[in-house]
């Protein structure tokens, strides 16, 4: 097997040199160990500039052009919350507006999702000016409540200003440096782009991308940081792009206090908390909750979903049991048929009610000629799981709705086989010939008063630990893309995902043969089910 090489930093620890050939590294770093920084406890208050961070500054200032100016362009910085992100990036701004990087007249940014989190960079490097009565003479701070926030460098009219997505259009900038913190939580790609075009207007320009790691795959973030992971595994070539991502592997332990301090640069320094981190864990041990919350802020783990996930995917592959199907072969089974459109991915998903719960075993349709499209647009693995025979490739560039029919038919043949539910919106392309066959097709509309107690009940097995679906990689991938749509009273009435071709039909037929499984076991049917219930399941 074939592992993914790693994102990892390790060039901030191996001790490696760092080219800095004209000195404007180490010119770097005296700039900033010359700062004074109100929380400090060193003497003087001197600004704490530990190992790590030494090693990133001067691997910013250091490599040069021939002509002296920088080869990084762009920082993409992944830091887990609580290891001073925000101090080190107040120190470059102010490297950048005072210091020996600024140019005259130059208009360096703190950028964030809205005016109180842009404040708080302003606030920690105005912090850091009032330490210094030289500075505080030297610089003009402007901060007044309800007022731009501006630090003005007197001398050479260099300035660093504070500006937020709330504040309108941004376009007609033209800085030289930028701090684009949190992007995760940023909305929309206006403010995103009038920096970034503006900072293509002045030569030797520096955006530093600083953020703890975010959700889903619909955002600006996740296509930034992406590509940071490629440059730092070595799959694109770009010396202007410097990726230090300290960020857990998905799979990863998070209760391991080894990873813990791995991807938290700062707990051999004394911060983050190793205490908070240690109840933030056992929160997390007893809360799904808390537990998403601690793999992406503790360790920097980019979640699944983007705005409200269905499941927490940790809690979700605790159901990997298998089991052996022909132990199944006597036992009364239910399947849920999700139909595409004819380049999509189609699904049946047999569901067994067995001694420890629900489980079910998919099966996977996918145009042959799209499946490299497929790969490419949405991050699966469907060139593997097609050689692995996870996926059934059918000939050309529209599914074969009748390779779709004749697996139902083997199903059915292998197993016992109660019901085979439809949604009828898209199920004229094989039902037909199911119910011509004398097999037990039924219709099941994908409509709240359905989906809602249908998703209820798979959740409640999931969460319950009575799911088992044997680890199968195709079926994670549909639920680790579902984006859940929630009533007035907070229930789940659907899944959506967050893009075009992102792939949610093994989670939606799984959905539909639980619940036909539950109401054939139980005797009653779903219909039953969803009119007795309506009235607490129905939109307000």
């Amino acid at each position: 097997m074939v592992r993914t090489p790693s994102t990892f930093p390790e060039w901030i620890y191996d001790g490696s040199d760092i080219d800095d050939p004209f000195g404007f590294g180490q010119r770097a770093v005296n700039f900033l160990r010359a700062l004074r920084h109100p929380k400090s406890i060193l003497p003087g208050r001197a600004f704490q500039l530990d190992e790590w961070q030494e090693r990133i500054v001067r691997r910013i200032y250091g490599p040069r052009n021939a002509d002296g100016t920088r080869i990084v362009s762009r920082v993409a910085l992944m830091l887990p919350r609580g290891n001073r992100k925000t101090s080190l990036a107040a120190a470059l701004a102010l490297l950048h507006t005072i210091g020996p990087e600024r140019q005259p007249g130059s208009e360096a940014i703190f950028a964030a999702a809205d005016r109180k989190q842009a404040g708080i960079g302003f606030k920690e490097a105005a912090g850091i000016v009032r330490q210094d009565k030289r500075l505080v003479a030297a610089v003009g701070i402007y901060d007044a409540h309800n007022a731009p926030k501006k630090l003005l460098y007197r001398k050479e009219a260099s300035y660093l200003e504070v500006i937020s997505g709330e504040g309108g259009p941004q376009h007609g900038r033209t800085p030289a440096f930028v701090l684009a913190d949190e992007i995760h939580i940023w909305k929309g790609r206006d403010l995103w782009e009038a920096l970034t075009t503006g900072l293509e207007k002045t030569d030797n320009s520096l955006l530093v991308v600083a953020s703890t790691a975010g959700r889903g795959e619909d955002n600006l973030a996740f296509e930034f940081f992406d590509d940071a992971r490629k440059v730092a595994r070595g799959a694109v070539d770009d010396p202007t792009l410097l990726p230090i991502l300290f960020e857990a592997p998905r799979d990863a332990d998070w209760t391991d206090e080894e990873l813990w301090h791995r991807v938290n640069p700062g707990l051999r320094h004394g911060y983050p908390s190793l205490t908070g981190f240690q109840n933030h864990a056992k929160r997390a041990g007893r809360s799904v909750g808390e537990r998403q919350s601690f793999r992406q802020l503790k360790l920097n783990i980019w979640l699944d979903a983007s705005t409200d996930p269905f499941v927490d995917m940790g809690i979700y592959d605790e159901g990997r049991k298998a089991i052996d199907e022909e132990d199944l072969e006597g036992v009364p089974c239910w399947l849920g048929v999700d139909l595409s459109s004819t380049v999509d991915l189609s699904v049946i998903v047999a569901c067994w009610r067995t001694a420890d719960g629900y489980f079910v075993r998919p099966w996977f349709f996918c145009p042959e000629e799209t499946i490299s499209t497929r790969e490419d647009a949405s991050g699966g693995s469907y060139r593997e799981w097609k050689e692995a025979g996870l996926i059934e490739a059918t000939e050309g560039s529209v599914i074969d709705y009748r390779a779709i029919e004749n697996r139902i038919v083997e199903i059915c043949e292998q197993f016992d086989v109660r019901e085979i539910a439809f949604d009828p919106f898209m199920a004229r392309q094989v039902q037909p010939g199911i119910l011509e066959k004398g097999l037990p097709a039924v219709d099941f509309r994908q409509v709240p008063s359905l989906m809602m107690p249908a998703i209820h009940e798979l959740e409640r097995a999931i969460l319950g630990g009575e799911f088992m679906h044997g680890a199968h990689p195709v079926l994670r991938h549909c639920f680790a893309n579902v984006v859940v749509k929630r009533n007035d009273q907070g229930h789940v009435a659907k899944f959506t995902k967050p893009k075009q071709w992102l792939s949610i039909d093994g989670a939606v037929a799984a959905a539909m043969a639980v619940s036909r499984c539950v109401s054939g076991d139980s005797g009653r049917s779903s219909y039953d089910s969803a009119t007795d219930d309506l009235e607490e399941w129905a939109w307000a």
